[in-house]
């Protein structure tokens, strides 16, 4: 066989040739798992994130949202439960958050927080790039009813939907969950979830900001309505749900949902 392809010694040139050649690569390869690709960009190393929930409150979770995202949805991430202090840690990269404290009495991560049950308010704070710790305050109170205490148009802050879910017969139904959507087709995880309602039938969902609102009402929380659950939406007659407008600073009410068993 001829040992020279095109005036190359090929036993001892061109494999060298080629090694040299594709050495970056091969090197790239090498360390493609440890270092998450060949990019040289570095990641930021994740910051220690600690703090208390104060009373002290033992065996609560942290729940970490990013900046706008849904408190109701799932978390990014969530703590191991505080210890008798009420103490916890937990590394986050940079980035601006939400942290929320609950504590369910029936020790479930996920679900409506339920009579009994301990909640926080939502406490956003920031994680900067070479912070090596960052400490947090939180507090949470025991949620002793369903009742929610209804604004004051007259306030002048209060941006939300307030209204009554009936039955078929026109009586209000009590233990119902009101879904706020931004968008028609109500298929996508709620925006907002309000408290479940009391005996009078009454409920209230504060939202964020302004806009057009799609609202429906349900005894089960979480999925899509079930045979037995009991469910409406929102409409003026039509066949779509029917908008709600919400104007920043200022409370929808008279929103009336009939509800009934889903079959």
């Amino acid at each position: 066989m001829n040992r020279w392809i095109f005036n190359i010694p090929f036993t001892r040139t061109f494999p060298a040739m080629m090694f040299r050649r594709f050495l970056p690569w091969i090197l790239c390869g090498v360390f493609l798992f440890a270092a998450g690709g060949c990019d040289s960009a570095v990641t930021p190393e994740p910051s220690s994130v600690t703090g208390t929930v104060s009373t002290p409150l033992a065996h609560a979770r942290i729940y970490i949202y990013g900046e706008g995202d849904d408190i109701f949805g799932p978390a990014r991430l969530i703590s191991e439960p505080t210890s008798g202090d009420g103490a916890f840690s937990l590394s986050l990269r940079p980035g601006k958050y939400v942290a929320v404290v609950r504590k369910r009495l029936s020790e479930d991560i996920a679900g409506p927080v339920m009579i009994g049950d301990f909640r926080g308010e939502p406490v956003p704070f920031e994680v900067r790039e070479g912070d090596e710790r960052i400490s947090l305050s939180l507090t949470a109170t025991l949620k002793v009813s369903n009742e929610k205490a209804f604004p004051s148009r007259a306030s002048g802050d209060a941006t939300g939907i307030s209204g009554i879910v009936l039955d078929a017969d026109g009586k209000a139904v009590e233990g119902m969950r009101v879904h706020i959507y931004d968008h028609i087709q109500m298929s996508e995880r709620p925006k907002y979830v309000s408290e479940r309602t009391g005996a009078d039938g009454r409920f209230f969902v504060p939202v964020k900001r302004g806009g057009t609102y799609y609202v429906a009402a349900r005894d089960r929380f979480g999925g899509p309505p079930q045979i037995g659950d009991l469910y409406g939406r929102y409409d003026e007659g039509t066949v779509d749900p029917s908008g709600v407008v919400v104007l920043k600073g200022e409370l929808t009410e008279g929103i009336e949902i009939r509800v009934q068993k889903v079959w």
